[in-house]
């Protein structure tokens, strides 16, 4: 967050300079609360004058909290650190939990990138100008990474401005348009089939089958990882996929695809079956169990996503 310059004391309310070379009013209403002005402003005296106006309505006892809502803050809000770690802990997207990567990658972002800023403020105090200020300085060059901050920002205080019976916060601060979007820098080509004839005979025998199924029935590297033989139905020439295996701060976790579309039935080109089926017999266990691609070192382990930038 950008720091702040000292505030000045005023007989009502008080007037915050931002780093910006705005203004922000705040002011406690009759019931303790803080409430702060629902924007800044370009000018010390427009500052002034909207706190005038409030003590006006203060004096003249046509004040009132439901008038001064947009800009009271709670005085047990939390802090954003604490409010994300709740978040981050019972966030469900379609009725299910976050699949561990993506909750591993969304710990790595808040921790790298948001708490360092936000983690001790309190939510209701994070501004317009502080979310502003913050993406201007954010992982510079890094499109997508500014990208995935800024968007795990705003659903945050999406969130946080739809509790019920009370948000915690009156409005969402992050609403800089066109910040969560990303552009692809390259654009994918899929290998031509000569070109895929060549990845497939620099590989070790293992591994051929692999890049094989990658290419022909579009199977992404933890459905392939997690691959095995009680998967493979060579009576009817298709492989079952029914999970994934990631990888989530050192250890694999086995679990189902992404999305309900990933659970499905591939069918294996004619041309693959004898591949596979002399796959099965070298370098596949005989149980149903047993993985077609487990690490080098350990049938029953998993193989890394590293094991094949060695080859």
């Amino acid at each position: 967050m950008a720091r702040e310059l000292p505030r000045r004391r005023r007989g009502f309310g008080r007037i915050e300079k931002r780093q910006s070379g705005r203004y922000r009013a705040a002011y406690t209403g009759p019931d303790g609360q803080l409430y702060r002005a629902p924007t800044t402003f370009d000018a010390k005296d427009d500052a002034t004058a909207w706190l005038s106006a409030r003590r006006a309505e203060i004096e003249m006892e046509v004040w009132a909290p439901d008038a001064a809502a947009r800009g009271a803050t709670r005085r047990n809000a939390p802090t954003f650190r604490a409010y994300g770690d709740l978040w981050l802990e019972t966030r469900k997207t379609r009725g299910r939990e976050l699949r561990p990567t993506t909750r591993y990658h969304y710990r790595l972002l808040l921790e790298t990138y948001i708490y360092p800023t936000f983690g001790d403020e309190r939510i209701d105090r994070i501004s317009v100008e502080d979310v502003n200020d913050w993406y201007d300085a954010l992982a510079p060059g890094r499109g997508t990474v500014r990208a995935q901050a800024y968007s795990l920002l705003r659903t945050i205080f999406t969130t946080a401005a739809s509790t019920r019976p009370r948000p915690l916060i009156p409005y969402n601060p992050a609403h800089i348009r066109g910040a969560g979007n990303t552009q692809r820098v390259h654009k994918v080509r899929p290998a031509s089939l000569e070109e895929l004839e060549t990845i497939v005979a620099e590989l070790p025998d293992r591994y051929q089958l692999m890049a094989l199924l990658a290419a022909w029935c579009a199977m992404r590297f933890g459905e392939l990882a997690e691959l095995r033989r009680g998967d493979m139905d060579l009576r009817d020439n298709r492989v079952k996929i029914r999970r994934g295996v990631v990888r989530v701060d050192g250890a694999f976790v086995v679990g189902p695809p992404k999305t309900d579309a990933g659970i499905r039935d591939v069918a294996i080109p004619p041309h693959l079956t004898p591949l596979v089926k002399a796959h099965l017999e070298k370098f596949t266990g005989t149980g149903k169990d047993a993985l077609l691609f487990p690490a080098a070192a350990d049938s029953n382990s998993h193989m890394a996503p590293s094991t094949l930038y060695k080859v």
